[in-house]
């Protein structure tokens, strides 16, 4: 078996992109999956391809478990952790976000990895993204 996940795309503008996860566990749980792939984004009005995102805003709720949002790179950098039995309302939007400081590698995306999944944990994750162009 697998963990139930859902990936839905609530708006994909020019500008911005509002994207809503979901996990059920079966306690297999996920590693370094990618969520957010920025090539898949729709493009600017010039016809230019998202290359990024800031992370501007989070909510969330996490039961039995944890989630890592990462950067995907060669190696993952860390972005952030979303607390066992905890939600929340974040917003970066004061100082333009999280930002990707991957290194080497650096695709623009986001993986989320979950800790201590085990068999009915959830998770559902809202983010609202500032799209960059390069």
């Amino acid at each position: 078996m697998a963990d139930a996940v859902t990936s839905q795309t609530l708006i994909d503008g020019p500008q911005t992109a509002v994207v809503k996860f979901t996990n059920i566990s079966d306690g297999t749980g996920e590693s370094g999956v990618t969520k957010v792939d920025v090539s898949a984004l729709t493009a600017n009005g010039n016809g230019d391809p998202c290359t990024g995102v800031a992370i501007e805003r989070l909510w969330w709720q996490c039961i039995g478990m944890k989630v890592q949002i990462l950067w995907d790179a060669t190696a993952d950098q860390f972005c952030i952790e979303l607390g066992e039995n905890q939600s929340g309302d974040h917003d970066y939007t004061d100082f333009g976000g999280l930002t990707n400081n991957a290194g080497a590698g650096k695709t623009g995306d986001i993986n989320f990895t979950t800790v201590g999944a085990t068999a009915a944990d959830t998770y559902t994750v809202i983010m609202y993204l500032r799209k960059k162009y390069n």
